[in-house]
């Protein structure tokens, strides 16, 4: 059951580091000032209601999966989940938070897009990461059977 609620809990956190990337770049790119409003609103709530439990519970299930095993897969998962976490924790919350609030104001200066390319470096460090654990993950599944 553990195992089950990890894997869904790590394609939703990816999944949403994903919509929310793909998302801004696009509004960046095609989108109204009003488009750019609504999606940085939408990252912080309910984006980030869904993407914080859902890293939290990769990150403790991941943690108590990996107390029953060993090897070079679970510890290059290891090895990227403090990076996930600190980018996610230090970088990416904070930098949604500040854009949904500038953004609300109209503060499209260079400060906004200066954080939004902060933001968007981040987002693709971390979507890599994540995407590299369920690889690896995906490699420890194959490897039980």
């Amino acid at each position: 059951m553990k195992q089950i609620v990890h894997r869904i809990a790590a394609v939703t956190a990816t999944l949403c580091v994903a919509t929310f990337f793909v998302t801004t770049l696009l509004v960046e790119l095609f989108g109204s000032i009003e488009a750019i409003r609504q999606v940085k609103s939408l990252i912080v709530f309910p984006g980030l209601f869904i993407l914080v439990p859902a890293i939290a519970l990769t990150g403790a299930t991941g943690f108590s999966l990996s107390k029953q095993r060993s090897g070079k897969i679970v510890n290059r998962k290891k090895k990227r989940m403090p990076f996930i976490a600190l980018g996610g924790v230090f970088v990416l919350i904070p930098a949604a938070i500040f854009l949904n609030q500038w953004a609300a104001e109209g503060n499209f200066n260079t400060q906004f897009y200066l954080l939004q390319a902060t933001e968007l470096i981040a987002g693709a460090v971390n979507l890599t990461l994540m995407t590299m654990n369920i690889i690896d993950g995906r490699k420890l599944v194959f490897k039980e059977r």
